[in-house]
């Protein structure tokens, strides 16, 4: 069984964290930094990918390293439309990647998840998925997600989720559900509030993102 998430940590991510967190960050600086942030993230995500172990012949000597699965393989699944921003990062870094879409959007009052749109390769069922959403807050939109992958047929040991920030409670609801999904995150939080948003958390990464 993976661990339910896995946290990453340096000092750069501190850095890209501090300044998009920060209130008074305009627009402009929160989507550059949180470009860099994402394409760490994107990075780990695809390393933490199926692997075969493999030696290559360096200018000195030999290197026992790894290889990946082939891009065509592995599917970057966005939860619009914040996720579409993480998605490119991870196409970025892995351009023959294949991409997926899910309209998936919560009643602000309830808070209660709806799935309006899914567009999927037709193949899905046999590939990895990268599921690409930058906040894990109540799990309501990740757990309907996964669900609409299972239901295609993929497996959820092959479903990795990437996000930029989490909290216990989003964390706990979709390990519950689905243990075999793996999580990565930038960090996890200490709570939600009230309005169901992450605590300190850096308020609503769609908005910031793209300016409204």
């Amino acid at each position: 069984m993976v661990t339910a998430v896995h946290t990453l940590e340096s000092r750069a991510i501190t850095h890209l964290m501090t300044v998009m967190r920060d209130a008074s960050t305009p627009h402009e600086a929160f989507a550059a930094h949180a470009r860099r942030l994402m394409r760490l993230l994107a990075e780990e995500g695809i390393a933490c990918l199926p692997h075969t172990r493999i030696e290559v012949t360096t200018p000195c000597g030999t290197f026992v390293g790894e290889k990946l699965l082939v891009a065509s393989a592995v599917c970057a699944v966005s939860i619009m439309r914040a996720g579409d921003s993480l998605v490119e990062e991870v196409r970025a870094a892995w351009p023959g990647v294949r991409v997926g879409k899910l309209l998936i959007q919560r009643d602000e009052q309830t808070a209660i998840p709806r799935l309006f749109y899914e567009k999927l390769p037709a193949d899905i069922a046999r590939m990895h998925v990268l599921l690409c959403d930058p906040m894990l807050a109540t799990g309501g939109s990740a757990m309907m997600a996964i669900d609409a992958l299972l239901k295609r047929g993929v497996r959820a040991a092959f479903i990795i989720f990437l996000n930029v920030l989490s909290c216990p409670e989003g964390i706990a609801r979709v390990h519950a559900a689905h243990p075999a999904v793996q999580i990565i995150t930038c960090a996890t939080d200490e709570r939600l509030n009230e309005r169901k948003f992450i605590v300190p958390g850096l308020g609503d990464f769609g908005d910031r993102f793209y300016g409204g």
